[in-house]
């Protein structure tokens, strides 16, 4: 699996590039066929009135299918563990989708 990092209008730290990876590689527990994960990371605070609002955005590809989850918060971890709880909750219920259309199959 292959994670690719951008971040736009932040500094893209070490501290954030490990965490983003910590993260995004705890889902091949979730789904082991995971091919590539692009995640963006950006700063959004010129459409605001109060704070910087951070965005995290994630393009999951698995074989036959694009997941994208997008999330923004006042916190920059905290975008991206919403992304990640997000892609965990959809990997799981496509995984259940898959075993329960493949034990209908064989009935």
């Amino acid at each position: 699996m292959t994670i690719n990092l951008r971040a736009e209008g932040i500094e893209l730290t070490d501290a954030i590039r490990q965490y983003v990876e910590e993260k995004f590689n705890m889902l091949e527990k979730y789904e082991s066929r995971i091919v590539q994960i692009d995640v963006d990371l950006a700063m959004d605070s010129n459409h605001h009135q109060k704070g910087e609002i951070y965005s995290c955005s994630a393009n999951v590809s698995v074989p036959g299918d694009m997941l994208r989850v997008e999330k923004r918060e006042e916190d920059l971890y905290k975008a991206i563990d919403k992304v990640k709880d997000h892609l965990r909750e959809i990997l799981t219920e496509r995984k259940e989708k898959l075993r329960d259309s493949h034990r209908k199959s064989e009935e």
